[in-house]
């Protein structure tokens, strides 16, 4: 989904950074949009969402370029990942999926406003409806945002994630769209196919099953 959209926006002229936490696999992609149409404007920057220092830095080298950001789209996620703790001490879907998007967002805040009119889209996911993060008395329940092992369930720590995405999201232009900018969350498609299953042979499974049922990007 990245890819696409990354392509799609360089091959209509825009000056496209791609953020990626594979250094040679962002280079990959820049290369292949590159074969398409030389002269697109497209280039690769590491940033991976499960180190909040890497977050910093990437806002910090980001900055140092001196361009305008018009649109940031929070696309990386991960789904049915093992349970693990970020560098951070945090559960990695909540880190990777949640938390390190909003970070990336708050450190960019100055940026966006100086580019106005900008965007933030935030691909989310219909999963959301299937889950709370609220306990029995109505009150944001923070242990249910980055679970100990014992309480961790891959499926539901994505459908939080993505919870998280929108209510960021919408609380995000609440306060930014009076200044030029303005955030949506997206949900990209039930029947797209994509690698998010690659971390657990089960979902791997039931997504190639489902694949000739699917579209291709």
């Amino acid at each position: 989904v990245g890819f696409e959209t990354a392509k799609s926006l360089a091959l209509h002229g825009a000056h496209v950074i791609l953020a990626c936490r594979s250094p040679s696999r962002g280079n990959e992609a820049v290369q292949r949009i590159l074969e398409e149409w030389h002269k697109a404007k497209v280039e690769a920057m590491t940033l991976d969402l499960a180190s909040l220092q890497s977050v910093q830095h990437f806002a910090e080298a980001f900055k140092s370029k001196n361009v305008p950001l018009h649109i940031l789209i929070c696309n990386a996620a991960v789904f049915g990942a093992p349970w693990c703790l970020t560098e951070d001490d945090l559960e990695s879907t909540f880190q990777v999926n949640h938390l390190g998007h909003f970070y990336l967002v708050q450190l960019l805040e100055d940026i966006l406003r100086r580019s106005s009119p900008a965007r933030v889209v935030m691909v989310s996911s219909e999963s959301h409806r299937f889950t709370e993060i609220k306990d029995s008395s109505g009150k944001l329940d923070f242990s249910l945002l980055s679970p100990s092992k014992k309480d961790y369930w891959a499926m539901l720590a994505y459908n939080r994630s993505k919870l998280c995405n929108i209510l960021f999201s919408n609380e995000l232009n609440r306060r930014l769209s009076p200044h030029g900018v303005t955030s949506n969350a997206v949900h990209p498609g039930n029947m797209i196919y994509s690698s998010i299953h690659r971390n657990w042979w089960v979902y791997t499974l039931l997504f190639t099953l489902a694949r000739p049922f699917t579209k291709s990007m």
